[in-house]
């Protein structure tokens, strides 16, 4: 109790600071030195900046030393100004970009007695690459937003311009069922969920389920309106203490401003089968393109209310997508054979069903310059979309799910400049809702087994809604002033979050009968074979029943709270060190009043001697009072910079540091609602038997829409399981540190630089009831069932990750030479080892259910075998203006992989080592400059066409082509052990060639 009251007076001590500080998550900072033409130094010039769109100006004053700094500057294009008496006034122009800190340093020319005016002129300048700072980092601009090909219209696809970070593809006719993830982003090692991404500060944190980003778990679409974002920036190594809740990469971006000119811009892209080639696989099954269009439509504007003081800008998103879904039973053995199987006709099912999506996106926000000296912005965003799907080759229509998905964030941001000090308060609030159901609800399921497919008709198998709602306060605040030993820029700011959630979790509630011809008396599972050992049911009556039933809710609540402490210290010009601190904390990441029921801690306590795994109870016993909240969150962060030159062409930079994240609150949901919602398997006996034990008789009306009666049943004969959370459980942690070179050669800034990252204490789930043999062999196991559980599962922090990288890269942002002319291009190439520890693969982590079975102790070090395990990584992009070509913009991406290594065969705890090779597939390469060197192909073009202005607007036509030369880039390869079927591949990672129409408006 006393250490939640220091920790609420530490609260009202900070937030109640009458000055705060900048987060640099939203803003950049100009510093340098002004010295005069014989390098000595120039005290108390004026340096003053301003925003060439709006016209606001941010002065301060150069310190004894020559040095000056700005930090807490909107990014966009200024107008820098120097003058003193005595001097020449100077002036030049500048780009600020989102996170960076530009060196300018100024040179002053003796001989005017008089402080002359300075004309603010519209900024000319190319951007430019941060050469000092110590983070990892790629910074996207509004350029590449605007010219870069992406299929979707997601911003965070080019993410991937980032080293060590991965984008899941947009695929046309992609979905959970066809193994195509949910719109995902990872970094390093890591799994989605420890992403965190910021749009003007605001986190988009997913506290409930997986994915890392609020709305993106299961969702196609995109997270905020790629016309709204002006920039962002992906921290991928080493980001400084105002980061939170991330043990991966941070992405950071910044929103539009409207300024003193009103302007804005339509767009409409369309696509249909027809711009899409033929699927490899599909054309060999002789499947034809089922239907498919897809509309983006977007529309932004924004400009003065009044002029210099009050701004606008809103914008609109529409993504309207319509596939025809093939649903196409093929039941074996032939018409007659089974007369019970014919009954149900499952052909009538068959045909092409639509599954539409739609979402739709909007952003609006009002910025206010109340003077020189403080500013505010107000801002709301929100994203609506439904998704029907879940329908394929093997699930009928009527087994649909619809899936909605809502974000809402609105925003206040209040700025204060005084002197050396910069005050940045916030408030956010924020509601993400995910909400899937059933599209035709109260049809029992029916899953039928046979040779060759699986068939599945009735209503989808579960309900879910959850609702997170935050409010959000947040105090930033930056001191410059000190002096000793060099310069510093002081940075501390807090975070207090109020959040609630809203749990509905209603699984597996429609009740799953499954049928087969012949069943396996030894596990109770189906079979082919058809032996007199077997059972034959002949699909006469179902084998098993799976139902879900009981109190489905939970409410409550949680508060988050962060605290850091950040110097910028240069004790030479050429040096800057980074020195910060972080902590975090939260009331109830897990549910710390939580009581484990009774029947649960007397059955433990009576036989938890006799398990393979035995607990330690007082860790996994919870009595309401004996679970704590995380304490330890603290985070040293540390980074340098040393320019070898004074003008700061050859840097040499790397940091250290420990990053906590969070883990997700659907775990203790689950420890609930396993024992008040649990999902219950009966075994029906064959029908023309007499049940033995555990089994019961099938009643057909056990499938009617009525599930009283199986209630009744479930709860005489069933059995829950128990899932038990550790009380001193730990959230995700990582370490990370690294070292590199940054080189400009002109406008062409090389980075090459090492990094490393050790991810630690990921949530894992075991098996008590299931062990290991003392020869390391699966499995030994105590006959739980016996005594009322199907299964005792508890919770370890014993997933580990281990990513060692090496990255190159090149950057010329685009700039225009000429009226006419303009180009910009960038390489990265990342050569990678990723090993993990404690599951089979990282996809196991992602999920809501991170299963290690039957215990992390079983499975180590080995190379990750969910795919991302890839050496050699290669993204390039270019933008390039031709005004001898029709004046045509041409922009690309290209992307390469040497393709992710597996393991062959099954792991060595269920089949010995003999048959057992860790990383020991590596898929076929092909050329592409490089002879035989890439397993995965791609090259994306956009061509852009813009035609004469009438009356100051502009409209233009564009084209898209994705998978330019149609490279099949294979995947779901065969690793079985055998070499005859080793390497096959059945699926693609990545769609063929695929034309896109659209056509641009700008006023």
């Amino acid at each position: 109790m006393l250490r939640h009251r220091s920790l609420w007076l530490v609260c009202i001590a900070l937030l109640s600071l009458p000055l705060s500080l900048r987060a640099q998550t939203t803003t950049g900072t100009v510093r340098g030195y002004v010295k005069d033409q014989n390098g000595a130094v120039v005290s108390d010039a004026e340096i003053q900046v301003t925003n060439t769109s709006t016209g606001v100006a941010r002065s301060t004053s150069s310190r004894a030393d020559g040095s000056y700094v700005l930090p807490g500057l909107v990014p966009a294009n200024y107008d820098l100004a120097v003058r003193k008496i005595g001097f020449a006034p100077q002036r030049r122009q500048i780009i600020v970009q989102i996170g960076a800190t530009q060196q300018i340093d100024l040179s002053l020319q003796a001989g005017a007695v008089e402080l002359q005016a300075v004309t603010v002129q519209a900024a000319a300048a190319p951007p430019a690459i941060e050469m000092r700072t110590p983070e990892v980092a790629t910074n996207v601009s509004q350029q590449q937003i605007e010219a870069l090909p992406s299929p979707g219209r997601n911003f965070l696809d080019l993410a991937s311009l980032a080293p060590g970070v991965s984008v899941s593809e947009d695929r046309v006719n992609g979905s959970l069922s066809k193994g195509v993830a949910a719109k995902n982003i990872s970094a390093g090692g890591s799994s989605p969920n420890q992403i965190n991404v910021f749009v003007d500060g605001a986190s988009l944190k997913n506290d409930l389920t997986a994915g890392g980003i609020a709305g993106q778990d299961a969702s196609r679409g995109n997270p905020f309106p790629r016309n709204a974002v002006q920039e962002y920036r992906v921290i991928s190594q080493n980001f400084k203490a105002e980061y939170q809740k991330s043990s991966s990469a941070i992405i950071t971006a910044t929103t539009r401003t409207g300024g003193n000119t009103w302007t804005g811009s339509a767009l409409f892209t369309y696509q249909n089968k027809s711009f899409v080639a033929s699927d490899t696989f599909d054309r060999a099954a002789s499947l034809s393109k089922p239907d498919y269009t897809r509309s983006l439509t977007g529309f932004n504007i924004g400009g003065p209310i009044q002029r210099d003081r009050l701004f606008f800008f809103g914008s609109y998103e529409g993504n309207y997508q319509n596939r025809g879904q093939l649903v196409q039973f093929k039941p074996t053995p032939a018409v007659g054979v089974v007369p019970a199987l014919d009954s149900v006709n499952l052909t009538k099912y068959n045909g092409i069903f639509q599954s539409p999506f739609r979402e739709t996106l909007v952003f609006g926000k009002l910025t206010y310059a109340a003077s020189n000296n403080s500013s505010a912005e107000l801002s709301f965003s929100d994203r609506l979309e439904t998704d029907l799907r879940d329908f394929n080759l093997n699930t009928s229509f009527q087994a649909a799910l619809n899936y909605a998905n809502s974000v809402g964030i609105g925003s206040f941001k209040y700025k204060h400049f005084s002197g050396p000090w910069l005050n940045e308060a916030a408030i956010t609030w924020d509601r993400y809702r995910r909400h899937p159901r059933p599209e035709t609800p109260g049809i029992a399921a029916r899953l039928f087994h046979y040779p060759g497919q699986d068939a599945l008709i009735g209503s989808s198998l579960s309900t879910q809604d959850f609702t997170q709602r935050r409010i959000g306060l947040r105090n930033d605040l930056t001191y410059s002033g000190l002096h000793g030993a060099g310069d510093h820029v002081l940075k501390t700011g807090v975070s207090l979050d109020f959040v609630h959630y809203d749990i509905l979790k209603r699984n597996d509630e429609t009740p799953k009968f499954e049928y087969a011809r012949f069943v396996d008396p030894g596990n109770y599972g189906w079979t082919q074979d058809s032996s007199a050992a077997s059972l034959h049911f002949n699909f006469r009556a179902p084998y098993q029943l799976t139902y879900g039933t009981g109190v489905p809710g939970l409410t409550t609540t949680n508060t988050q709270f962060g605290a850091y402490l950040q110097d910028d210290w240069s004790p030479s010009q050429r040096l800057t060190l980074n020195l910060g601190m972080r902590w975090d904390f939260e009331s109830r990441m897990l549910n710390t009043n939580y009581v484990t029921p009774k029947m649960v801690v007397d059955t433990l306590t009576r036989y938890n001697d006799s398990l393979p795994t035995p607990l330690d109870l007082s860790r996994y016993v919870s009595t309401g009072n004996n679970r704590k909240p995380f304490y330890g969150a603290i985070q040293p962060r540390l980074g340098f910079s040393y320019s070898l030159d004074q003008d700061n062409k050859t840097t040499v930079f790397g940091g250290w540091g420990i990053y906590y994240d969070r883990s997700i609150f659907d775990f203790s949901v689950d420890e609930i609602q396993k024992i008040a919602h649990p999902t219950y398997i009966i075994q029906f006996a064959h029908p023309d038997s007499t049940p033995k034990a555990g089994q019961v008789a099938f009643n057909p009306s056990y499938l009617t829409s009525d599930t009283t009666v199986l209630n009744s049943l479930v709860h005489s004969v069933g059995e829950p399981e128990a899932f038990l959370l550790d009380n001193k459980m730990k959230p995700p942690k990582s370490t990370q540190w690294s070292l590199g070179v940054r080189h400009a050669f002109g406008a062409l800034v090389t980075a090459l630089a090492y990094q490393g990252q050790r991810g630690t204490d990921l949530f894992t789930y075991n098996w008590a009831n299931i062990g290991l043999n003392p020869n390391g062999s699966c499995c030994k196991s105590f006959n739980i069932g016996a005594h009322g559980f199907r299964n005792i599962i508890y919770s370890t922090e014993q997933g580990k990750t281990w990513y060692d990288a090496v990255s190159l890269q090149l950057d010329r942002p685009y700039h225009r030479t000429s009226a006419n002319f303009g180009w910009g291009a960038g390489l990265t190439y990342t050569y990678a080892k990723r090993s993990l520890a404690g599951v089979d693969n990282l996809n196991d982590i992602t999920s809501s259910f991170p299963g290690a079975f039957p215990n992390t102790l079983g499975i180590p070090k080995h190379s990750d075998n969910g795919g991302n395990d890839e050496r050699s990584h290669v993204v390039g992009n270019w933008v390039m203006d031709m005004p001898y070509l029709f004046g045509i913009q041409f922009a690309g991406l290209l992307t390469l992989g040497s393709g992710a290594r597996l393991d062959i065969g099954c792991p060595a705890r269920f089949c010995g080592p003999s048959t057992y090779i860790n990383g020991g597939f590596s898929p076929k390469k092909y050329s592409f400059i490089i002879p035989h060197a890439w397993a995965y192909r791609r090259i994306d073009f956009k061509l852009l066409k813009d035609f004469p202005q009438i009356s100051g607007t502009k409209l233009g036509v564009t084209l898209d082509v994705f998978n330019v030369f149609n490279y099949n880039n294979y995947g779901c390869f065969n690793t079985d052990y055998n070499p005859a079927n080793q390497g096959k591949a059945s699926c693609l990672a990545s769609d063929p060639r695929r034309l896109q129409l659209g056509a641009e408006y700008t006023f």
